[in-house]
């Protein structure tokens, strides 16, 4: 068995192909369900998939390096043809697929280093691949390590105590634009996670006057109530954008919600008052084709990575201790790692001995016919506490030494001496080159 990872992210492929290969959550749960259904290939056992704003990633638990395999159902559930994807793409796969799972968690493969979104994405990744039950104890344990080393991360060190988040530099970036944020009026399109960051990035910088704006007024009136702000649904959007001094824009729309000829009527009417359009969500809301309207400035997510304050290269200071601890915690998980390779050794020494106790004990009964029932459940208790006093120091042992840098070495030796059959362990995830058979923790 190996742990596969394929995917792309802010760093290898443009807005406009991640947001073709974006996932919400119901799409997320439709593609899982294929794995239970049985419509992946078989090689593939257990199955995870991390969609961001920023990145589109799959994990799976796979009897070979079944790269193909997960690259043509990313193909095939996003409709975008292999060969696009391709090239964008990067492919880990045992320890480095685990190291880059603990990277991400913790916040260093960020488009903003240290950003606490992603710890939050990680744990929804893994619950609802839990909920389509795609999930076995090789992903479960991978998941549980990586959130468990990214709250360290962030407990630990100061990787995110300086304000750099996408929500905070959409509000910088805002504040940079116009430069009289604190009494401008902007309009927040969304009511998710993301918006409500913004929100409270904007209340931190002093604005006053803030709009929130979605598909539903419920949502909207909820998020307001909780800042303080005004709300109200989408037939209202070309009112507010007639008012306001700058958009933030984070639905999870599948296509463009704000578009260019809707902007250009408005700008008719308010033709020498700037407008500050900043697009946070992927796919993109914002038609690109409104940076040529003028007096219309347009920042998407990519032109983010540019405006990075002060406060990132704080956090960049913290990135060695970060890496200490991950470091720590991939020790971590390579040794649970070895230690299921043990499992599967220890059950086959007890079965083979309990049969050879069995037929042992039914061939000296059939020689003692005048033994008494209670007699012969003696005898057989007897043969019982004998194997496993036996068996108790040997298995003891093993588990014990499943740690060790050797553990691969105990593993043939256990079975060479107790004459089992196969060889297979976790040398694919330790680093060697056999493959894995994994047992349930």
């Amino acid at each position: 068995m190996h742990i596969l990872s394929i995917g792309l992210n802010h760093t290898s492929a443009p807005v406009h192909l991640r947001e073709r290969l974006a996932f919400g959550e119901e799409q997320v749960r439709a593609s899982l369900a294929r794995l239970s259904c049985g419509h992946i290939a078989s090689s593939l056992s257990e199955l995870v998939i991390l969609s961001t704003c920023n990145r589109i990633e799959i994990y799976a638990a796979s009897n070979n390096l079944a790269f193909a395999e997960l690259e043509a159902f990313l193909s095939d559930v996003r409709g975008v043809p292999v060969d696009e994807i391709s090239p964008h793409l990067y492919r880990f796969h045992d320890l480095e697929a685990v190291d880059h799972l603990f990277t991400v968690a913790a916040g260093l493969d960020s488009l903003v280093i240290g950003e606490p979104q992603i710890l939050g994405q990680v744990t929804r990744a893994l619950e609802l691949a839990r909920g389509q039950n795609t999930t076995g104890p090789v992903l479960n344990r991978l998941f549980q390590a990586a959130i468990h080393a990214g709250k360290r991360a962030r407990t630990e060190t100061a990787i995110s105590r300086n304000p750099a988040s996408v929500s905070s530099l959409a509000a910088s970036v805002a504040e940079k634009a116009l430069g009289h944020i604190q009494t401008a009026s902007i309009v927040v399109l969304g009511a998710g996670e993301m918006a409500e960051l913004t929100v409270e990035a904007l209340r931190k910088r002093g604005v006053e006057k803030i709009r929130v704006i979605n598909r539903t007024l419920e949502r909207a009136q909820e998020m307001a109530q909780r800042w303080g702000a005004e709300s109200a649904t989408f037939e209202f959007l070309h009112t507010a954008l007639g008012e306001a001094d700058i958009l933030i824009s984070s639905t999870g729309a599948p296509h463009t919600v704000v578009d260019a000829k809707m902007l250009s009527g408005i700008m008719a009417t308010r033709p020498e008052r700037p407008l500050v359009l900043i697009d946070i969500a992927v796919p993109r809301d914002i038609d690109p084709e409104a940076s040529y309207i003028p007096h219309v400035k347009l920042f998407d997510i990519d032109g983010l990575n540019a405006q990075l304050e002060d406060s990132l290269t704080r956090r960049m200071d913290e990135v060695p201790q970060v890496k200490a601890i991950l470091e720590e915690e991939l020790i971590e998980f390579e040794n649970f790692l070895k230690s299921l390779e043990m499992l599967p050794i220890i059950m086959d020494i007890r079965q083979q001995a309990e049969a050879i106790r069995a037929a042992e004990l039914e061939k000296t009964l059939r020689r003692m016919p005048d033994l008494t029932d209670a007699e012969r459940e003696r005898i057989a208790a007897l043969t019982q506490s004998l194997v496993q006093k036996l068996l108790d120091s040997p298995t003891r042992r093993l588990r014990a030494e499943s740690g060790c840098p050797h553990a691969s070495e105990y593993a043939t030796i256990a079975r060479t001496l107790f004459g089992l059959q196969g060889d297979e362990g976790l040398c694919g995830l330790s680093g060697q080159s056999c493959p894995i058979s994994v047992a349930a923790d």
